[in-house]
């Protein structure tokens, strides 16, 4: 057990008035808190109706109250759930009881941070939950409960064993060479890392969808003043958020709306149109949406296509100068001449609709969602980076095999390998990665 001697008590339903508040006590006093504030223990695992009454032994509430024995609770401790009514002074009340008896207050997340800590969960399952809680769409709650249930962190388990299996065989050649084990020649050491390779590119090929269902993406519209990117904004989000006139500059600040692109979740972000100005507001607009670019996954870059070849190339110069750029012509609805245009170059029609597939479909390959692959879970930024640096490690490790025939620093990729894939489940993490990670949490979660 993690802890031995702390217990905490918070609110498990969120904030605000509603037909049922819940009070989680989780901790070696959850037994004691229960026979002072119902007057008795309640069975293990059974709902039991009861009164739970104050300090003077008067009445704060009635409901249900679940006591769960360790360690088969969530948190492995003993855990006490009064479900009362949803009023904020009551459930204030309760949990000013709790901290009377002893509890104190949850930080965010420590109730999974527990969980994790006593084995219930991995790290991966752990951050699912959050995941869950914070869905946006049917699709990523369904990826979060599947990464709860441990098919992303069962992945990662079997794909650990055999990177362990085969460190084992590297260092015991290394070890024991009058074994005459002769690895170098073994081509089942190659074939084997050429096995683990594919395995964990086909991971995190799934993981890097499953991160987009959780965690989304930033799009940033930019452009020249009256290019049409509040209209643009408009039709992808679906709602007038953005307004829309003929007169240059009209958007002077930053304006957010979620837009969900095949279940996942956009933040489209509006912007001042780019030009010198004279005007402080209009100027400081223009600045916070170069800054908001700079910031984004994508940035689609906006540009008139009733303009001459020049003066669209001139704008292009100016505007697409980065590799997250996603060139779009607009107002191809005032152009007669299309065959200007190549093949490739995606021309839209923000205020007719035209062209919006075709945009979006660029959207999802450039934020690498292929085709064929479903999320099977969902991921976050540090599962991918793990996973990548894990890939590198596995990488060098067989250039220096087949090039240099250098075993023992092939057994050193593989250990640095390993280490990677054990911070995703949490079998090797720093005690700051985890406050990190938890601070994000709801407070009763």
């Amino acid at each position: 057990m993690a802890y031995v001697k702390d217990t905490i008590a918070a609110r498990a339903t969120a904030p605000g008035k509603g037909g049922i508040g819940i009070v989680r006590i989780s901790g070696p006093l959850a037994a004691e808190i229960a026979i002072a504030v119902l007057g008795e223990l309640p069975a293990t695992r059974y709902a039991t109706f009861s009164e739970f009454r104050d300090e003077n032994n008067e009445s704060i509430d009635h409901g249900i109250a679940i006591f769960y024995k360790a360690p088969d609770s969530f948190t492995g401790e003993d855990i006490l759930e009064l479900q009362g009514h949803g009023g904020p002074v009551v459930l204030d009340m309760l949990l000013s009881r709790t901290v009377g008896l002893g509890a104190r207050i949850a930080e965010p997340g420590e109730f999974s941070q527990r969980a994790f800590l006593n084995d219930k969960v991995d790290l991966a399952q752990a951050e699912a939950i959050a995941d869950l809680i914070n869905s946006g769409t049917r699709q990523a709650a369904r990826s979060a409960m599947r990464s709860l249930q441990g098919k992303f962190s069962n992945k990662i388990n079997v794909l650990l064993a055999k990177v362990i299996e085969l460190r084992v065989f590297v260092e015991a050649a290394i070890d024991f060479p009058e074994e005459e084990i002769d690895f170098i020649t073994d081509e089942r050491v190659e074939s084997q890392l050429s096995i683990i390779l594919a395995e964990l590119s086909t991971i995190l090929s799934e993981a890097s969808q499953g991160a987009l269902l959780s965690e989304g993406a930033s799009v940033v519209l930019i452009g020249k003043p009256n290019v049409g990117k509040s209209s643009l904004m408009n039709q992808l989000s679906g709602r007038d958020t953005s307004i829309v006139t003929d007169i240059p500059g009209t958007t002077r600040d930053v304006v957010n709306e979620t837009f969900h692109l095949d279940g996942i979740p956009l933040q489209l972000v509006d912007t001042a149109g780019i030009r010198q100005s004279e005007d402080k507001i209009e100027a400081e607009g223009v600045r916070r949406a170069i800054a908001a670019s700079q910031q984004a996954d994508l940035v689609i870059t906006l540009v008139d296509a009733s303009l001459t070849p020049e003066q669209r190339q001139a704008d292009l110069v100016e505007l697409a100068d980065d590799e997250r750029a996603v060139i779009v012509f607009n107002k191809i609805d005032l152009v007669v001449d299309r065959a200007q245009f190549g093949d490739s170059d995606l021309l839209v029609s923000a205020k007719s609709g035209e062209g919006l597939d075709a945009l979006k479909a660029r959207l999802k390959h450039r934020l690498g969602v292929t085709t064929g692959v479903e999320s099977n879970y969902t991921a976050r930024t540090r599962h991918i980076m793990a996973l990548k640096q894990a890939q590198h490690a596995l990488l060098t490790g067989r250039e220096v095999l087949v090039n240099d025939q250098a075993g023992e620093l092939l057994a050193e990729e593989l250990r640095i390998c390993q280490q990677y894939l054990s911070v995703i489940t949490g079998e090797f993490t720093a005690d700051d990665l985890l406050g990190e990670i938890f601070s994000s949490f709801c407070i009763g979660k």
